[in-house]
């Protein structure tokens, strides 16, 4: 009995339900650069995307020919909902936020900036962790708790850039990273910065500390090794205890060492780059397109707000109805088009041919019978069928005879030289043809054909 083939099923499918639901309800990001692409906004843009792993593209391939279009449309198969723009011009550097897919969108101003390699390089002691990557950041906002609108809008925008965090259920160690926003209210400038998050305990000396993280010690100054955990000139002013307030208690196990679960610890931040200051300068209503809800610069009235809307509102409109038209023209061409295919698919009716051609001949036969005065002959008068049918027979015939006379020329030809010249003269005429053939393409005559030297 012939196995049945398996179809394909979607539960076994392995393509299928392969992301967590934790993964496909975090906020994704596309991080592009549009503009002029000289300076350092090439760097800056791939800085940003390592701040924002593990939920971005990364190695996001894009080009010249790419338009904001082009990443809407597959935004939503990728579970991206936030696009992020460095854009260049002669004035400078502007950074874009918008939701997808339909906005809004907040416009910021790069007043300055510097590079994750230029941070890490200025620091003394440098911390660099690879593993804190996979987990997002934690976002802290300072001093946004202004009442306004587009204050409000700014941090939600930002808030909702990174993964919810419950702090009921949180593990401590897969908080790595944090993000820090400080708005100033005096400037109304934005500070943003990024750091690696690391916890130290508290309340042990230098040499217990190296020796509890799994340091090895350098004893070579030391008599014995309780002079390295006694001596306390091997403290320097850069390495003495923290503030106070950045000790807290551990609720929960970690894993780095020396850290005990309801101990005392403190948090110790290493600055890893991009640093960039930040001014809003816009809000819109739509993506990159709409109502201008907020401008730094422009402050317009209600009248002339109401104007615009009108305004945008019968453009609006015009498109709407230039595309109800456009959809009723190309019905049309459709249904003219099919039309058309049927009619010429259809052509006219085999009966009304045979009819005419039937007709046609018998008038031909009255009219011959009326003039003459006789019967025709049976072939004088032929239909079309019967017409094609003998011209395809006497092609034929015609062919054949042709093939006939060329085959029994031929033979005439050759017995005509058989008595003319013999047998061997035409045996012979043909080895001196390929002879001479031979010498044209540089071969050498037969042995036989080679004449001899002559004797002194």
């Amino acid at each position: 009995m012939v196995k049945k083939k398996k179809g394909r099923s979607v539960k076994k499918n392995p393509n299928v339900n392969l992301e967590s639901e934790e993964l496909t309800q975090a906020p994704h990001s596309f991080i592009i650069q549009r503009g002029l692409g000289h300076g350092h906004i090439v760097e800056l843009t791939r800085d940003f995307r390592k701040l924002m792993e593990p939920f971005t593209a990364k190695s996001l391939q894009e080009h010249k020919k790419n338009t904001i279009k082009d990443f809407v449309s597959v935004a939503g198969l990728l579970h991206v909902t936030h696009l992020c723009i460095f854009s260049q011009t002669e004035v400078g550097m502007y950074f874009k936020v918008g939701r997808l897919p339909k906005g809004p969108t907040l416009t910021f101003k790069v007043q300055n900036f510097s590079l994750a390699k230029d941070v890490v390089s200025s620091l003394k002691k440098q911390l660099v962790v690879e593993k804190a990557f996979k987990r997002s950041p934690l976002i802290v906002l300072n001093s946004f708790n202004s009442d306004t609108a587009h204050m409000k809008l700014m941090a939600s925008m930002f808030q909702n850039m990174f993964p919810k965090i419950n702090l009921t259920n949180v593990d401590l160690n897969n908080i790595r990273r944090c993000v820090l926003l400080n708005y100033n209210p005096a400037t109304d400038l934005i500070d943003f910065r990024h750091y690696v998050i690391k916890i130290v305990p508290v309340g042990v000396s230098k040499g217990v500390k190296k020796v509890i993280q799994g340091k090895i010690p350098d004893l070579s100054k030391c008599n014995d090794i309780s002079e390295f955990f006694t001596r306390a000139a091997i403290l320097s002013e850069s390495e003495m205890e923290d503030d106070p307030n950045s000790h807290i208690t551990v609720n929960q196990k970690l894993v780095s060492r020396g850290n005990v679960e309801q101990g005392q610890s403190a948090i110790k931040l290493t600055e890893l780059g991009p640093r960039m200051t930040l001014q809003l300068m816009k809000v819109e209503d739509g993506l990159l397109d709409g109502i201008v809800l907020y401008h730094h610069h422009i402050h317009k009235s209600e009248e002339e707000k109401l104007e615009i809307q009108k305004k945008r509102d019968s453009k609006r409109k015009l498109k709407e109805k230039r595309k109800q038209v456009q959809e009723a023209n190309k019905k049309r061409k459709e249904a003219e088009r099919e039309e058309s295919k049927q009619k010429s698919l259809k052509g006219m009716p085999k009966s009304t041919v045979d009819k005419d051609s039937v007709e046609e001949r018998d008038d031909d036969v009255q009219y011959y019978r009326e003039e003459v005065g006789a019967e025709p002959d049976k072939d004088l008068f032929l239909d079309n069928n019967q017409t094609k049918n003998d011209v395809s027979k006497v092609l034929r015939k015609f062919k054949k005879k042709k093939n006939e006379n060329f085959c029994k020329n031929k033979e005439d030809k050759f017995e005509r030289n058989k008595q003319k010249f013999g047998v061997k003269r035409t045996t012979q005429f043909k080895q001196n043809k390929s002879r001479v053939r031979n010498r044209l393409v540089g071969k050498t005559f037969n042995k036989k054909s080679n004449v001899k030297r002559k004797s002194k």
